[in-house]
């Protein structure tokens, strides 16, 4: 539909997810985030779709959220808002999702790109936490993924300045994985993504959320998770078929179970 803010297209097992405001440069309303979670909860429950990509197209990802909402909210209305569930329910994604950024990922939008499993960036992309120089600061994550990925040194001095940096900049100091140019990210990002959606599903549900438990937990308990997942796998029709496969030296067939 002409009107919609965020398309939905499908290839396989792979689902790309566009978010579609460029008269603002997808600014993240709360209707806009509200959209993009609510059809990766619909793809996290479809059986055929094993990942998506995330997009604002080739000119902008998303140039932060929509000020307009934020600039005469009291106090109390922000902290009762249900915008910090909707990040709340992002995190919950289950599929591994895939960021494709061109251009413009600030505030809010590159919140919503580290709040992706891997980055691709194209070029043109431009990353920052700009939200100190009008008064406020990051609220969906940017002080505290920002500092998992890059470390404390660079995440301060990003949040604090708002500095905006370069795509090679982020793939120089682990924000990114790669950098690619701008007329093949969508290519390169699907690529990734059925590489990854080629893999048996409930090994790497399981494996994302065991990367994850490292940043949520002491390293004793997330060994103990690692453990009792890989556990679990080896119950698993496909870990039975992945390792047969191996050993007969032939491709292996996944199902999902």
């Amino acid at each position: 539909m002409a009107d919609a803010q965020v398309l939905v297209e499908r290839d396989g097992g792979v689902a790309t997810v566009t978010l579609h405001r460029p008269a603002v440069l997808n600014a993240l309303s709360n209707e806009l985030l509200g959209e993009v979670v609510g059809a990766l909860e619909a793809l996290d429950e479809d059986p055929a779709i094993r990942v998506a990509v995330v997009t604002g197209g080739s000119q902008v990802f998303a140039a932060g959220a929509d000020l307009q909402q934020f600039a005469d909210a009291p106090v109390a209305t922000m902290v009762q808002s249900a915008r910090g569930q909707l990040w709340d329910r992002l995190r919950r994604i289950r599929q591994p999702l895939v960021a494709a950024v061109a251009g413009y990922a600030l505030g809010g939008g590159c919140e919503l790109a580290m709040s992706c499993d891997l980055i691709i960036a194209a070029e043109s992309a431009r990353f920052g936490q700009p939200e100190i120089n009008v008064g406020i600061m990051p609220g969906a994550g940017g002080t505290q993924r920002l500092a998992r990925a890059v470390g404390k040194a660079r995440a301060m001095e990003l949040v604090l300045t708002g500095r905006m940096i370069s795509a090679y900049e982020a793939e120089r100091i682990g924000l990114v994985n790669r950098v690619v140019p701008t007329e093949v990210l969508a290519d390169e990002a699907g690529r990734l993504a059925r590489e990854v959606a080629a893999k048996p599903p409930i090994s790497v549900r399981l494996a994302k959320e065991a990367v994850l438990q490292a940043f949520e937990t002491t390293l004793t308990a997330g060994l103990e998770y690692e453990r009792r997942s890989l556990a679990a796998l080896l119950g698993t029709d496909d870990a039975r078929e992945g390792m047969r496969a191996f050993l007969e030296k032939r491709p292996p067939r996944y199902l999902g179970r």
